[in-house]
């Protein structure tokens, strides 16, 4: 059993249930019984300030991980403790309208994103990109969630 919260910053106006569904089967996937992490919803400017002070990068993004295993697991009370997803609303929104998806795929794909980024996955490299994006759609289409 893992132990997360979602802290709604911004007032969303859309039910977000399906995403425990998702987040069990993203830690099925990696064989993580027992996890602790969180999911923040902002707003633009507060995921631009982390973007620029925590990556350089003085511009909105779509979902910024902070992982507290860099180098080795930590685990207290045989639970894993991750790190943070934050997640930006407005962007989520613009991005499922310009993707055609909606919000509960394009919510879905970003929380999904950002977990995997918590569990030591990346994208810097094309075969890391290829594997981590082919896990993604592999877990949200055993969800239902399609494009």
């Amino acid at each position: 059993m893992s132990d997360y919260e979602i802290n709604d910053l911004v007032g969303v106006d859309f039910t977000y249930d399906y995403l425990e569904g998702v987040i069990k089967r993203t830690l099925e996937h990696e064989k993580v019984e027992k996890a602790c992490f969180s999911i923040v919803f902002v707003e633009n400017e507060y995921i631009k300030e982390l973007n620029r002070d925590y990556r350089g990068i003085d511009k909105v993004t779509d979902v910024i991980s902070f992982a507290f295993e860099d180098n080795e697991s930590m685990v207290y009370n045989n639970t894993r403790v991750l790190g943070d997803i934050y997640v930006c609303i407005p962007r989520m929104k613009e991005q499922a309208l310009a993707y055609g998806h909606s919000v509960k795929r394009e919510l879905s794909f970003l929380v999904v994103h950002g977990l995997l980024h918590l569990l030591g996955y990346d994208h810097m490299e094309k075969n890391e990109e290829k594997e981590m994006f082919l896990l993604q759609e592999l877990i949200l289409n055993e969800e239902g969630i399609n494009r």
